[in-house]
């Protein structure tokens, strides 16, 4: 009975520690959930990150409710992409009220230029180059380190390592797609989300939807992507994951190409799934494109 009650007792005097621990760790809010992976890499255990999108979900069409609001009124630090993907964040901000700190991820890059109206003249699609995700890692460090100083030795060296392994990430999809003939490093996706993918790893990707999944992908378009698929024997079409499924597959059915696969485009899988990380989902994106593209 003496042992009983000295834990107990033990177990009472750990329950505040707890407490205080989850309490004061930096709230953050990330726009969706790969941003949301990226930062839990760089802060581990001194952050606590939620999600405003979720996964598996589609950032372009995402429509704010009054609880995200608040979660934003609430949190220390606001991570987003920029770049015109979060086109509701300037109204969810206001109805947040004051001035949340925000750490825009795109600063240090130079976006592709896009046509999508739905956008800002921009394709804001820049996670797809492991490279550019570099210069996020930084900028969310640095701003992490301006919120939370006492972080700062921490959160250098989780970023650092995180580096070294996107380095690592980089060189294996360079290796990986090496093996495809360039006569056959051509494909064609759902939507215009893999811009930075192709200028990087040297791959053509075509879509008959613009960069946003707002936009509606015209007769036209669909016409010049069927039209390219038949001239170029382009080999496979790949789904993804946050978009309509049977445009892609009305086109397979009509050019003889094969489906190759889905592709994770804007979110992270579910935990369960091929793409429960940032570097998950590079790995299986590169793997698909791989399988498809090969003869």
């Amino acid at each position: 009975m003496r042992a009983l009650l000295h834990f107990l007792c033990l177990l009472i005097s750990l329950c505040p520690m707890a407490a205080a621990n989850a309490q004061s760790r930096i709230e953050v809010v990330a726009s969706f959930s790969i941003l949301a992976d990226i930062t839990q890499q760089i802060g581990g255990e001194r952050l606590h990150v939620s999600t405003l999108v979720a996964r598996e979900a589609d950032a372009h069409v995402f429509q704010p409710a009054p609880q995200d609001a608040k979660r934003i009124a609430q949190a220390n630090a606001v991570i987003i992409n920029g770049l015109g993907f979060e086109g509701w964040m300037e109204r969810l901000i206001k109805a947040a009220g004051g001035k949340p700190r925000i750490i825009l991820a795109s600063k240090t890059m130079q976006p592709l230029k896009s046509s999508d109206p739905h956008l800002k003249g921009l394709d804001p699609h820049a996670w797809h180059d492991v490279a550019i995700v570099k210069s996020y890692v930084t900028t969310i460090r640095d701003g992490l380190i301006e919120i939370d100083p006492d972080g700062q030795a921490h959160y250098n060296q989780r970023a650092q390592a995180y580096l070294l392994q996107l380095d690592q990430l980089d060189a294996e999809i360079r290796a990986s797609l090496a093996v495809i003939p360039a006569a056959r490093r051509m494909i064609v996706t759902s939507h215009d989300a893999f811009g930075y993918f192709a200028r990087a790893y040297a791959i053509r990707m075509l879509a008959p939807q613009g960069v946003s999944t707002e936009t509606e992908a015209s007769a036209r378009d669909i016409a010049k992507v069927i039209k390219q698929i038949r001239a170029q024997s382009i080999p496979a079409v790949i789904l993804e994951n946050v978009s309509d499924p049977r445009l892609l597959e009305q086109i397979a059915k009509e050019t003889g190409a094969k489906i190759g696969g889905k592709l994770y485009s804007d979110s992270l899988s579910l935990e369960t799934g091929p793409a429960s990380t940032y570097i998950d989902l590079m790995r299986h994106n590169t793997k698909t494109l791989k399988d498809a593209m090969m003869p």
